[in-house]
């Protein structure tokens, strides 16, 4: 039988081996290396960078910044919808989603 997950009790933290930086604006970019064979043969043969930035949305970057591995999911949506209001819903599917992809990408981890 397979479990459900509470994503709203659950507490994100950046993973620390991806930098990032966020502009005047408020944008955040994380940083991706390309490593490994595949991307070393992609950026000799195809002139591909050696490092992709991944651009968040005005949300994410909202979010981005202040996980801190303390606050949980649901702490979380409380303060974006504080900060964005009515345009953040529905809050808690687009907050999981979006930690969803972080977490795919290795963008984040879970402390709890």
């Amino acid at each position: 039988m397979k479990q459900s997950v509470n994503y709203l009790d659950k507490v994100p933290a950046r993973n620390e081996k991806f930098k990032w930086s966020q502009n005047d604006a408020g944008i955040v970019t994380i940083e991706v290396p390309n490593r490994g064979v595949f991307h070393f043969l992609a950026q000799k043969l195809l002139k591909k960078p050696p490092v992709t930035y991944v651009h968040l949305d005005k949300t994410g970057s909202f979010v981005w910044p202040i996980l801190d591995g303390k606050m949980d999911v649901h702490l979380l949506g409380q303060k974006v919808e504080a900060q964005f209001g009515e345009a953040a819903h529905p809050l808690y599917e687009r907050l999981v989603k979006f930690f969803q992809i972080l977490e795919s990408y290795g963008f984040i981890v879970w402390n709890r």
